[in-house]
């Protein structure tokens, strides 16, 4: 049986690269194709669901720079790199190496110290460093991979080698998501990706946890749209309905048929909610000029902010924006001296005016806010104006949702190649989102292939020192 008022599945398929042409299919299929453990997510698998302990925070916005940014050039200032600029680095690399980086090369830009809590954020940053009170940097990260594909899968799935489920996909699968009439894990990329679809796939979870890719952001939803009347389509789907019923009367064992069902219900609702949860021109002009939205330099990026604000206060567990004007945008190699000041001008202002918007609104308290990449740059030049890639010691921070703001923690070697203080793994970064949305990394599992998975496979550890 099918519903008139909803694309066949032919349509479906050929459109499930375009947003929610795959939304639409993974809800109607997904119930059929696979049963995730337990009847009440074989019935509606994104029912709210309670979490292991008291959560800080209720939803999820990462922030993602693909490429990987200089942490040297924006969150770790290293006064040795000046003193010691084009001298060799005075100690062997590591083996994990990719090219023969040359001298030491010290950031061409200035650190200041910002807000009560005096931590240094670069001047390439000043509107993100006037929020630094709200926000934690860990400055002692590390990441086992040297490459974008295998690093970038490590930071969304955990996973470096094969396909396992984005860090989204597993929230979605905890917690289930606020707003039954909206995909619980949305992401908005206005271009290709490297690593593309596995950075957001459910991978063994069941499809419907699956990230739901905007790629449009003047028409993000796709397929969306039936061209009947809202009525007409709620008597088609009560018809359709009463034929599934007799249908399951000779099946009374059957759960997910009545996940089949279901999905017709969402997908009705999702017509009549998406549309304007979507639409960024409902917010007023100095709103979407706080995210700096109709200036070049930072429209984009500030869409994408202000759509992410949007769906955060409706309910969506889990967004990730991606910096991806072009593919792997902060991938430096050369001409850092020109590229990574376009960068840091694009997503200043949005991200400013997204910390700022949120603690406005109440909240930053129960949103955790993630940036960064797959891994840092070089201390060490490429050529003379680039960076390598450095997964042993580099930046990311987080704001809001229980963590304590206004601190740096960890620390890398004063040329800042090393994590030598409190490093903090993926993996244990992982574990400490998790935790901070009410879920012990250890319990949420899901059995696959004879052997119960997670996020953090048989590592991590909950980062303490920076919880507030």
């Amino acid at each position: 049986m099918s519903s008139a008022f909803l694309p066949s599945r032919r349509s479906l398929l050929a459109t499930a690269g375009t947003g929610f042409g795959l939304l639409a299919l993974d809800y109607l299929l997904a119930a059929e194709e696979e049963k995730a453990p337990g009847a009440d997510r074989a019935v509606n698998p994104l029912a709210v669901r309670k979490p292991h302990h008291a959560a800080k925070a209720k939803r999820v916005i990462f922030l993602y720079m693909p490429g990987g940014p200089s942490h040297v050039d924006l969150f770790d200032p290293k006064p040795r790199l000046e003193r010691d600029n084009g001298k060799p680095l005075p100690f062997e690399k590591p083996k994990l190496e990719r090219t023969k980086t040359g001298n030491l090369l010290a950031s061409p830009w200035k650190f200041g110290k910002h807000g009560r809590s005096g931590v240094e954020v670069s001047e390439l940053l000043p509107r993100v460093a006037a929020c630094v009170d709200d926000i934690c940097v860990i400055r002692s990260m590390v990441a086992d991979n040297i490459n974008h594909t295998g690093a970038a899968l490590q930071m969304c799935t955990g996973e470096q080698a094969f396909s396992r489920p984005s860090m989204g996909s597993w929230l979605v699968y905890g917690l289930g998501t606020e707003n039954q009439n909206l995909p619980g894990f949305v992401v908005v990329s206005p271009a290709e990706v490297f690593q593309g679809a596995q950075l957001w796939a459910s991978s063994f979870l069941p499809s419907v946890y699956q990230g739901t890719l905007v790629r449009d952001m003047k028409n993000p939803i796709a397929n969306l749209h039936t061209g009947t009347g809202e009525a007409e389509q709620r008597d088609k789907l009560d018809a359709l309905k009463q034929f599934n019923e007799l249908h399951k009367r000779g099946r009374p064992s059957d759960s997910q048929l009545d996940a089949r069902i279901a999905s017709f219900e969402l997908a009705f609702r999702m017509q009549r909610e998406a549309p304007e949860a979507f639409d960024i021109s409902r917010e007023s002009a100095k709103v979407q000029a706080m995210y700096g939205i109709g200036t070049p330099a930072t429209d984009l990026f500030g869409r994408q902010c202000l759509m992410g604000r949007r769906l955060l206060e409706r309910g969506v567990r889990f967004v990730q924006l991606f910096d991806a004007p072009a593919n792997n945008a902060w991938d430096h190699h050369g001409g850092i001296r020109e590229n990574l000041p376009k960068r840091c001008q694009a997503v200043d202002q949005p991200i400013a005016a997204l910390l700022t918007d949120l603690k406005t609104r109440g909240l930053l308290d129960d949103t955790l806010v993630l940036w960064g990449g797959e891994f840092g740059r070089t201390p060490t030049a490429e050529g003379g104006n680039g960076r390598e890639h450095h997964p042993f010691g580099f930046s990311m921070w987080l704001a809001g949702g229980g963590i304590k703001g206004g601190m740096a923690h960890g620390a890398t070697d004063e040329f800042g190649w090393h994590a030598v203080e409190k490093k903090v793994h993926v993996h244990d970064l992982h574990a400490t989102i998790l935790h901070l949305m009410g879920l012990d990394h250890t319990k949420l599992t899901f059995r696959h292939g004879g052997r119960d998975y997670r996020l953090t496979d048989v590592h991590g550890e909950v980062v303490k020192e920076i919880l507030g």
